[in-house]
């Protein structure tokens, strides 16, 4: 489940800056690339059928691409191109480094691990695979761990795929100065010709902001990130949410729903449909809703199983809400997976067996309004009203606007605290 950041577009440097969710659509290359880097790679393919690299190349056109555009079906078109490669030859580096990048997409998480260590073994002073092993650590709750290779990380080569991985975990230690000062320093080091790359470090600054209620500084950002590398969609979606924030939801939705007219974009379905819910258009809510799940359910492993588990949660459907936790549980045991399985629990009706699971998502002290939020609706519901108030009123002062369809919730259980 990928759950330190919802879009997480890590970059992998040395290989390429690829970190994407797949499914299951193909397109015609061409098309997609016309006079472009497909041209180029497809002409090493022809020059020399029998090796990897011009397979290995097409592969990081097309995750280029789909970490650009959204447009998340090509990682399925960069997958084939790395099987022929390895084919190939299977200890082809390049390659291989690619494949740990896709089993991270694919939220493979000790497929990525196992494959990093031997690349490690092989090449101890490459940071590629210590930034894999990072990701892969940060995914399964291994935080420690994830901490030590991001050293390793920052200590072989500093720069931005290190500074980016020691802003995430400063975050999810609740340092958010220090964040702030990282993901900075990360966008600062980006290579300025890679737009694209500077973009997604001023992403992350901006969200870093977001979650801790400083919505100025965001939009700042956002709109710089725009300016370096204009229709940006992950961009586009941070601003949006910004909007709806602070309540200017016409603003949003002009936004939102122009960007899902390109390549629809599962955080933009999200919030179009809270937007609905708040503006009492029930019909189109859930159909929004309905959009949402149902793509998300097509992704199988490569979804973004937490934001799913949570609708479904919410919406009613605790039975699937709980299933779902609890194999992501049963395989990751990370903050964000103990917060799953917290939630589908308390919506169940289970207050006192989530309890366990949502101190566990509390561990590191992380800056998150929702984690407070489900830990002060849990303490509510078992009797702790001192301790639901204290925590529902840190979800709201952190980030009063932290979820559009949650929010009011939090008010409304703190209003009965008081």
């Amino acid at each position: 489940m990928s759950s330190i950041n919802r879009f997480l577009f890590i970059f992998f440097f040395g290989v390429s800056s690829i970190f994407l969710a797949g499914c299951s659509r193909q397109q015609s290359a061409a098309s997609v690339f016309p006079n472009s880097d497909f041209a180029k790679a497809q002409y090493e393919i022809d020059k020399a059928p029998d090796r990897p690299l011009g397979y290995s190349n097409l592969a990081m056109v097309y995750m280029k691409e789909a970490r650009r555009t959204g447009d998340f079906a090509l990682n399925e078109n960069a997958a084939a191109a790395v099987a022929r490669a390895l084919e190939m030859s299977p200890n082809d580096v390049p390659a291989r480094k690619l494949e740990a990048s896709l089993h991270l997409a694919h939220h493979r998480f000790a497929d990525a691990a196992d494959a990093a260590k031997r690349l490690q073994t092989e090449l101890p002073s490459d940071t590629f695979a210590y930034g894999v092993l990072t990701d892969a650590y940060m995914e399964i709750g291994e935080y420690e761990q994830a901490v030590a290779s991001a050293q390793r990380m920052v200590d072989i080569r500093p720069g931005t795929a290190s500074y980016s991985r020691v802003a995430q975990l400063r975050s999810l230690y609740g340092d958010h100065p220090g964040a702030i000062d990282m993901y900075t320093e990360a966008a600062r080091a980006a290579d300025p010709v890679d737009k694209e790359a500077r973009g997604w470090c001023l992403v992350q600054l901006g969200d870093e902001y977001w979650k801790n209620g400083k919505y100025v500084d965001a939009e700042k950002v956002y709109d710089e990130a725009l300016q370096i590398f204009p229709g940006y969609f992950l961009a586009l979606v941070s601003k949006g949410r910004v909007r709806a924030s602070v309540g200017d939801y016409a603003a949003a939705e002009r936004l939102l729903t122009e960007l899902q007219t390109n390549i629809p974009n599962a955080n933009a379905t999200m919030l179009l449909a809270d937007i609905s819910t708040l503006k009492g258009d029930v019909e189109e809510a859930n159909r929004q809703y309905a959009k949402f799940e149902a793509t998300q359910e097509k992704l199988g492993v490569a979804a973004d199983h937490r934001k799913l588990g949570l609708s479904w949660a919410d919406r009613g459907k605790v039975e699937q809400a709980l299933a779902l936790a609890e194999k992501e549980y049963a395989a990751e045991k990370s903050i964000y997976s103990s917060d799953l399985l917290a939630w589908a629990l308390y919506r169940s009706g289970d207050a006192i067996k989530a309890q366990t699971y949502i101190h566990e998502a509390l561990r590191l002290k992380t800056n998150d309004a929702t984690l407070f939020f489900h830990a002060g609706m849990i303490a509510k519901a078992n009797g702790k009203r001192g301790e639901a108030a204290r925590l529902l009123g840190a979800a709201l002062k952190l980030n009063s606007g932290f979820s559009l369809a949650r929010a009011e919730e939090a008010r409304k259980a703190l209003a009965e605290l008081n």
